[in-house]
């Protein structure tokens, strides 16, 4: 697998560039065919974590200008120290080293706290190029049914003024949750404006308004999902938390974050306080957040049966043609080649 990666990586590089490289890698369609192609053989989560590991391991800053940094679990961790090492191998600043990291580092934290839907990240993988663009892909699992959700990002693709508002260019999942907080949003600007203020004040004032809306807040519950019953969603999202991080409260206060961004990336501000401070804002000030699931894909190109979509032959088509044109200028034995090609048809034929 990693081999022909390598190869893949080469000739998408040479032919047409890293930033290409990086807009590929963040469409979902894209990165599950280059995943089947490289011999897994399941749309399932584990084709991000090996896709992902397999990139890290085949691609050089030297050879291609390209480097991986993260993965899963603990290697997840070792994501900061390794955007430092690769920006020093690519000669960067240290600005431009910490511009990174922060985008490492806030990428995880909207994917981990902004947004509910009960899949807590256990992988993240950022890509970044030797003139400083970057993508991310990361990865949560739901402890309740083990189904998975993948997030994409891309530096070339979305206008990188703000990475709280609809910041992703997909977000890939097997179930579309009915009911999910999502504070990217466009329709949570307002909310996140209310939260940020209701943070700036002092933490005796929030546990104050937090006490307040107790005894309204079921009663919201059913406005909020008048369709279903209390017992049916609930979930964490829908928890009002019974006590907060009241020291990250206090560094809050005493930081007085000009906005939601800098408010998320305030140590110790976790699920728990965004919600609760998302509850507060539409509880007290009518300042609504979305929640609406943000999940647009599906971990494969479509099914015949038309579940979760019907397929979508054109991107299928599309995909299919890149990666078959990669695999022959590849600089490989026939043999590799012809059994690359053959799984890219075995692909083709399960659509």
């Amino acid at each position: 697998m990693t081999e022909l990666a390598k190869e893949i990586v080469t000739v998408i590089v040479d032919e047409h560039g890293q930033d290409e490289f990086l807009r590929k890698i963040s469409d979902p369609f894209w990165f599950q065919a280059l995943g089947c192609v490289l011999g897994y053989d399941w749309h399932s989560s584990g084709v991000t974590t090996v896709l992902t590991g397999v990139l890290k391991s085949a691609t050089s800053p030297s050879e291609h200008g390209l480097a991986v940094c993260g993965g899963k679990g603990r290697a997840s961790r070792q994501a900061p120290m390794e955007i430092s090492r690769a920006g020093e191998e690519f000669g960067f600043t240290t600005d431009s080293i910490e511009r990174l990291r922060h985008a490492s580092r806030m990428s995880a934290k909207v994917d981990n706290t902004a947004i509910q839907a009960g899949y807590p990240l256990y992988h993240h993988a950022f890509f970044m190029t030797e003139d400083g663009k970057w993508a991310v892909v990361q990865q949560g699992m739901s402890v309740k049914d083990r189904t998975a959700r993948r997030y994409h990002w891309c530096s070339l693709l979305k206008a990188r003024d703000s990475f709280v508002v609809e910041p992703h260019d997909a977000v890939v999942g097997d179930v579309k949750r009915k009911v999910v907080l999502d504070m990217t949003a466009k329709e949570s600007e307002g909310c996140q404006e209310t939260s940020t203020d209701v943070a700036k004040e002092e933490p005796r004032n929030v546990m104050r308004l937090l006490k307040s809306i107790r005894p309204t807040y079921q009663k919201s519950l059913q406005e909020w999902i008048p369709e279903a019953s209390w017992k049916e969603y609930a979930i964490d999202v829908l928890s009002l938390p019974r006590n907060l991080n009241w020291k990250a409260m206090k560094r809050a206060y005493d930081y007085q974050p000009k906005s939601y961004e800098e408010l998320l990336g305030i140590r110790g501000i976790g699920p728990a306080t965004v919600r609760a401070l998302a509850l507060i804002s539409e509880l007290i000030y009518g300042e609504k957040p979305s929640w609406k699931d943000p999940v647009k894909y599906s971990f494969c190109v479509g099914g015949k049966d038309g579940v979760p979509f019907p397929v979508n032959r054109t991107t299928y088509d599309e995909t299919i043609d890149i990666l078959e044109n990669a695999i022959k200028q590849a600089k490989m034995g026939s043999k590799e080649q012809i059994n690359a090609i053959k799984r890219l048809n075995n692909f083709l034929k399960q659509g």
